[in-house]
């Protein structure tokens, strides 16, 4: 697999946890998620899902790996029928499933994919594998073309079986193309609340205290101003003491 693109968006969203890349063969890749060996891995469908889940991704382009000097080169794609007359190898760890292998059999299977490079370059034969595995080996001296009519690889993405944590959660998001603002996503941060607006003096209806302090609540005129020009109180009344209520 080449995630360089799910990489570099888990590092922007996730800037403070690593995240750990580990190359394994198709082959391996099922057992090391079991073994807890990783938290997350891609793999080649069909796999034995005893103790794993797996979520399909996509199918990916099936090419054939030639030598740049190879009749194959001179064309865009090319189908099984027009590989029938060439020693097509197949690697142990071949990921394709198969009704029929096109071509002539080689006279041993290579062991590994990396080892059926070693031999196209050679001149021994040609490879037909998914396209990233041809990008993974890539050589100066070889090159790919499509093969139309070949079985395709399904990707998928998996994980021990159970509730993911929070974090496979994510991983998971980014694969699958979720935004940072998706509610499947948990590694997120809640939104907050909005703040409500105080209004100010103008809007409440009231004049401002400052010129409202002597006012009377009731309507008088009688407040802390009308105070300062009184002394003693009311008219008539001796200072310091308060008037009589008259009697009926």
């Amino acid at each position: 697999m080449t995630p360089g693109k799910w990489v570099r968006i888990w590092n922007e969203r996730l800037p403070g946890v690593p995240l750990t890349l580990l190359q394994v063969s198709a082959a391996e890749a099922p057992d090391l998620l079991r073994g807890s060996g990783a938290d997350a891995g891609f793999v080649r469908l069909p796999i034995d899902r005893t103790g794993l889940a797996a979520i399909p991704l996509y199918t990916e382009t099936t090419v054939v790996v030639v030598p740049k000097d190879h009749l194959v080169a001179a064309v865009e794609e090319v189908s099984t029928g027009d590989l029938a007359d060439e020693i097509v190898l197949h690697p142990l760890d071949d990921t394709l499933d198969w009704e029929s292998l096109p071509g002539r059999p080689a006279l041993e299977r290579p062991a590994t994919t990396a080892d059926a490079i070693e031999l196209v370059a050679a001149g021994i034969g040609v490879l037909v594998v998914p396209q990233s595995l041809a990008r993974l080996h890539h050589r100066k001296d070889l090159t790919y073309r499509t093969v139309t009519d070949a079985p395709g690889s399904r990707v998928a993405l998996s994980f021990p079986d159970g509730e993911p944590t929070d974090l496979v959660e994510e991983f998971i998001g980014i694969v699958r193309g979720r935004t940072v603002n998706s509610t499947r996503g948990r590694a997120q941060t809640p939104p907050q609340p909005k703040q409500r607006k105080r209004p100010d003096a103008a809007g409440t209806g009231r004049k401002p205290a400052g010129k409202t302090a002597g006012r009377n609540p009731r309507g008088g005129s009688g407040g802390a101003k009308g105070a300062k020009g009184t002394k003693g109180g009311a008219k008539g009344g001796k200072p310091g003491k308060p008037r009589r209520r008259p009697q009926s």
